[in-house]
């Protein structure tokens, strides 16, 4: 019995999404699984999935966008954005499996997953309490300051830099079967994770001096562009942390696979946020939550996202 779970990849709610739902299958579903993993990321015209990824006898997607195959099996999101098509959202109201979640008022996914389990399947939750707390807090912002998020003293923080700035695929699944396995704790402090870390940790300084040259803030919305600098990504708080009054963030990076918009809120922000995030991006072809989304462009359409970008800015500072 071969199950094969795709998660939103380079996420820390990704991955412990995957692993959540890894755990709950062996437990309450196929204790004697083979398990294969597999990453998913947004890419330039919203072609997500290939056919040969739904290659086990069940197939699962978890914090990531609905695909109407008749291969997948299991299903579980959080995003407003949780459809590429008016169609896909009706294939998906009228599935009767039982074995398909969708809740945009979740703040993780990790958590959403663990609740349906528990509840609708007999899954015992309490030995993961720690990492569905964590995504609770990571992927739902709900951190204690800007600072907490950007210094990055807690073990779990230091463990989801890595998941986002490690390009080695393979260790990012190592982490999701070891989540299954062991702690959240025992796997953030593990000498790998804290070997890989370190290079991580310098490079994120790096970004955070660079945006702190390189942005500027406006009327509650502070924009940034690194493609000439070359990030491929950055911390979401540093914002925040250079520029505590903003509401808004709009940043402009660009790696191998893509060029990106990321759009963001200010969870500590002085004047709340007016504006619908997600329902913004959806306009470009992104998505996303209502508080943070991102849009994704080609490798080589710097100059389109720039545009996007501007008109974004002006939206926010103006609405």
């Amino acid at each position: 019995m071969k199950l094969r779970v795709l998660y939103h990849g380079h996420c820390f709610d990704g991955v412990a999404s995957a692993a959540t739902f890894t755990r709950f299958y062996q437990q309450r579903i196929h204790p004697a699984a083979e398990v294969s993993y597999g990453g998913l990321l947004h890419r330039p015209g919203n072609i997500l999935f290939d056919r040969d990824m739904f290659d086990g006898d069940e197939n699962a997607i978890v914090d990531f966008k609905y695909s109407p195959s008749e291969k997948l099996t299991w299903w579980f999101d959080h995003h407003q954005s949780a459809f590429l098509t008016p169609e896909d959202e009706a294939h998906f109201r009228a599935d009767t499996s039982g074995k398909k979640f969708l809740d945009a008022t979740r703040k993780s996914c990790t958590e959403f997953i663990a609740d349906v389990a528990q509840t609708q399947f007999g899954f015992d939750a309490e030995p993961i309490k720690e990492l569905v707390h964590w995504a609770h807090i990571i992927d739902g912002a709900l951190y204690e300051s800007p600072a907490q998020c950007v210094e990055l003293k807690e073990s779990a923080l230091q463990l989801m830099q890595v998941i986002e700035g490690t390009p080695d695929e393979s260790f990012i699944e190592q982490i999701i079967r070891d989540l299954t396995q062991k702690s959240l704790n025992e796997v953030a402090t593990s000498a790998e994770v804290q070997q890989r870390f370190q290079p991580i940790l310098k490079l994120h300084l790096e970004t955070l001096e660079a945006i702190k040259r390189k942005a500027t803030s406006q009327n509650d919305v502070v924009q940034f562009d690194l493609v000439e600098e070359g990030f491929e990504g950055f911390n979401k708080f540093i914002p925040y942390y250079l520029f505590p009054e903003a509401t808004y963030t709009v940043a402009l990076t660009r790696a191998p696979q893509r060029t990106k918009i990321s759009v963001g809120s200010n969870p500590w922000a002085q004047r709340p946020r007016r504006h619908n995030i997600a329902t913004i991006c959806e306009r470009y072809g992104g998505g996303g939550h209502a508080v943070v989304g991102a849009i994704s462009f080609a490798p080589d359409e710097v100059e389109r996202a720039r545009a996007a970008m501007r008109e974004i800015v002006e939206e926010l500072q103006t609405g």
